[in-house]
């Protein structure tokens, strides 16, 4: 059931010391061990669920990118957000490429695809979650893919990650594959949650978006960059995406002291936004990469 690594899955480096200790807080209300390679700097849930079990993680009314529900302020406020995030990383799209034909990996329950539609794109769906899968199929009419294998013979201009990399078992296998998917000119956007901002270090294990056991991995600029290379990928550019800082300190003060405190989640979002200006190390970062 569980699966304990003794290499770094990025780099392979053997040299794994302690980081923290976490609680899912979501979900199981388990514990779990954090680790932190030597070499590439990547944290890591370790051990952890393995495939055929981690499943159940996922399997609580709250995971919202699997069921659209709002069935609580925070969610409903998610989905707000939402909205305006879906518009913005098409726009940050068409301002790097022309090319409409577009895979979301982990594409959860096919808002964006929907999205993309709308727009004009040929959009793809990639999602392994039974559940959301049939959300996904419903709402954009598409079949959605739920292998690696199936993205043989398809290639894409671009391919989106958004907050997926970070669920993924196999995460060497997983990059070479999608950048195998790429067309020589493509470009693969990642968003994944930055460990070094200020809302991680202010909440600590309580920071929400270490969401343990579901997230695996842990980034920062760094080690994504480092993954990136291992995986023959060129980080060309960071964007930052501020409303996270908001809504994971959001779920994070609740995690921390029990209650919904939105005007203390406000100050410690909009401190670690204030901060990343000068440091760049915002609540979550998307890498832009090419070939």
């Amino acid at each position: 059931m569980y699966q304990k690594l003794e290499e770094c899955p990025a780099c392979k480096h053997t040299l794994l010391t302690n980081y923290l200790i976490c609680e899912d807080h979501a979900a199981s209300k388990e514990s779990f061990a954090l680790v932190q390679c030597k070499k590439c700097s990547l944290v890591i849930t370790n051990p952890r669920p393995d495939q055929d079990h981690i499943g159940s993680y996922y399997q609580h009314s709250d995971y919202i990118s699997h069921t659209n529900k709002a069935n609580n302020p925070v969610n409903w406020l998610y989905k707000q957000v939402r909205k305006i995030t879906l518009a913005h990383k098409t726009s940050l799209i068409k301002s790097h490429s022309d090319q409409k034909r577009i895979l979301d990996f982990g594409c959860g329950t096919g808002l964006f695809i929907q999205h993309l539609q709308k727009d004009g794109f040929i959009a793809t769906g990639f999602e392994p979650s039974p559940q959301a899968r049939t959300i996904a199929e419903n709402l954009t009419g598409l079949p959605i893919l739920d292998n690696l294998k199936q993205l043989d013979n398809k290639t894409f201009d671009i391919i989106t990650a958004w907050h997926v990399i970070e669920h993924v078992h196999e995460l060497r296998l997983t990059l070479k594959a999608l950048r195998k998917s790429l067309v020589d000119d493509g470009l693969l956007f990642i968003a994944l949650p930055n460990h070094k901002s200020h809302d991680a270090q202010h909440y600590g294990s309580h920071w929400a978006a270490y969401d343990v056991p579901r997230h695996l991995s842990h980034f920062n600029r760094v080690s994504l960059e480092k993954l990136a290379k291992e995986c023959k990928l060129n980080l060309i550019k960071t964007y930052p995406m501020k409303f996270d800082a908001y809504y994971v300190s959001l779920l994070s003060e609740k995690y921390k002291t029990g209650k919904t405190n939105y005007l203390k989640a406000f100050q410690v979002g909009m401190k670690s936004n204030q901060q990343a200006r000068k440091t760049s190390e915002y609540s979550s970062l998307i890498y832009v990469l090419t070939k």
